[in-house]
């Protein structure tokens, strides 16, 4: 193990501990409301009345609702796009109401700083850096297209989840693969589960890799394997591993749990 690169794992661990626990982060979230599930457009908890109209929200509201919308107190209606999570453009108070939309289902999510979770947050529980678990990697996109398969989501609905490739690498002597998203940004993503998967760490886990050189090669760094969204809200909708993403050694390594 090198020290430049335990320290570099300490300074993403301190990140993400950071990340998670900011004011409108991942512990903040208090509620997703999914508007069709409320005909009357009052959602739970949250003030003025939402309504889905073509390709956005209205939003209607009155003074003594307390909203704010592009930071002004707002009375009136307004039609909505989706926002970029968790920035949002009407709030109330220190809330923020994000606009969302979900294969054409738009939702309201509740952000508020004030969360219990927030409060009762202690960390989150990571095994320290071993070399063991950053190994070199291969990406090898599909042929033609990416492949488009259907995941359960924590929120037990089946959504679909777009895939561009295998990643295939060796670890503790075995030759294995995830199946992986591609990021705008051109990183990878696999949502993978392990042997240790509800005994020992959180029943799955994410896992990012640096965007593929020409000729495929990244690195595989379970050291980085982190929780998803919804292990510090239950209000994500954090899709589960697809099929051949369960892999059946222990991955000991990464974050494992909130503490």
């Amino acid at each position: 193990m090198t020290e430049d690169a335990n320290d570099d794992w300490k300074r993403w661990h301190e990140h993400r501990v950071e990340t998670v626990s900011a004011p409108y982060g991942p512990l903040a979230l208090t509620g997703t409301h999914w508007i069709e599930d409320h005909p009357d457009g009052r959602l739970p908890g949250v003030p003025g009345t939402w309504a889905v109209d073509g390709d956005t929200v209205l939003l209607t509201a009155t003074a003594a609702d307390g909203l704010a919308l592009d930071g002004e107190p707002f009375a009136g209606a307004v039609r909505l796009a989706a926002d970029r999570e968790p920035s949002a453009r009407v709030t109330r108070g220190e809330r923020r109401l994000v606009v969302l939309v979900r294969e054409g289902v738009w939702g309201v999510r509740d952000y508020d700083p004030a969360a219990p979770a927030r409060r009762t947050f202690l960390g989150i529980d990571a095994t320290p850096y071993d070399p063991r678990w950053s190994v070199p990697g291969r990406f090898t996109p599909y042929d033609g297209d990416r492949r488009t398969v259907r995941v359960d989501t924590a929120d037990g609905v089946e959504r679909a989840l777009v895939l561009a490739g295998e990643l295939a690498f060796t670890l503790a002597g075995e030759d294995l693969t995830l199946q992986v998203a591609e990021q705008a940004d051109g990183r990878l993503w696999a949502v993978f589960a392990d042997a240790s998967s509800g005994a020992g760490s959180y029943r799955f886990r994410f896992l990012y890799s640096a965007a593929p050189g020409a000729d495929g090669s990244t690195t595989v760094d379970f050291n980085q394997a982190q929780l998803p969204p919804c292990a510090f809200a239950d209000h994500f909708i954090c899709p589960f591993p697809p099929p051949g993403n369960r892999l059946g050694l222990a991955v000991e390594a990464g974050e494992r749990t909130v503490a």
